[in-house]
């Protein structure tokens, strides 16, 4: 289901390799997290990058580049206080204060379609630097 031919303004579409991704990250636990990129010669949406279930919270920060903005997925598990095995989706909206604005601005319009494609999110984190989404905001925030 991809949208070509989209305005800026509307978002970009998906690819239907990224919502594929994203369902073995989901359902099948294939992957420890997805990083997407916007893809802006296609006007979509793409996978970039996905990390294995044996990869660190630190393998998947340590992707995200530096200085451009993208969307991730990480599927954190975790053991409540009630010694019961958990995991959460958290949706990531990376944008470094030193990412070019048009970046910023393009992840952003495109950010709420693009969330809305992927079923099954817990938690929405907005960073703007590694401070913000680092592991104890992710563990307190699935707990």
């Amino acid at each position: 289901m991809s949208f070509r031919g989209r305005n800026a303004s509307s978002g970009m579409g998906v690819a239907k390799h990224s919502k594929a991704t994203y369902l073995e990250l989901q359902r099948k636990k294939v992957h420890r997290y997805v990083i997407f990129k916007i893809d802006e010669k296609k006007n979509e949406v793409v996978v970039e990058k996905t990390g294995g279930p044996a990869e660190s919270y630190d393998d998947f920060t340590s992707s995200l580049p530096e200085n451009d903005c993208r969307y991730a997925v990480y599927d954190f598990d975790f053991v409540t206080s009630e010694n019961c095995q958990k995991s959460k989706i958290f949706f990531i909206a990376w944008s470094p204060s030193s990412s070019r604005i048009r970046a910023k601005m393009l992840y952003a319009t495109s950010k709420q379609r693009f969330r809305g494609e992927l079923e099954g999110i817990h938690y929405e984190i907005q960073a703007t630097d590694p401070t913000e989404m680092d592991l104890d905001v992710i563990r307190e925030r699935a707990n």
